[in-house]
């Protein structure tokens, strides 16, 4: 959820972008498949993950820095056997996240789609 500071658009920010608010979205559209939560009687974090890539990683706002992100995505790696991510350029936090995580940077990048911001593609 570090993307309020790059997109500075806070009704997307703390209206959809909500952990819970795009676990509903998935939930009403049934695709839950290889989406993982974390519960711990609040839905806190999730990981979507598709073949060896994770999609999205998401840990709520006011849960973050107590450990879910890494725990979520700890899981994948060891259950789900993820290699890669993308993840928007600017955000250097999630960066060094995924890198204390094992993953690295290449020299893959391509713009998000309906963005002005680069993505890169972090490999495990």
């Amino acid at each position: 959820m570090k993307y309020r500071s790059i997109f500075k658009d806070d009704v997307y920010a703390f209206g959809e972008l909500q952990v819970l608010s795009v676990a509903e979205k998935y939930i009403e559209n049934g695709s839950l498949n290889n989406m993982f939560l974390y519960d711990d009687g609040i839905i806190k974090g999730l990981i979507r993950i598709d073949k060896e890539e994770i999609l999205e990683l998401y840990v709520d706002h006011f849960f973050q820095g107590q450990g879910i992100g890494s725990e979520l995505i700890e899981y994948a790696k060891e259950n789900a056997q993820v290699s890669f991510l993308w993840t928007i350029e600017k955000n250097t936090d999630a960066i060094r996240f995924y890198e204390a995580h094992g993953f690295h940077l290449t020299d893959n990048r391509r713009l998000e789609e309906g963005t002005t911001e680069y993505i890169v593609m972090m490999r495990n």
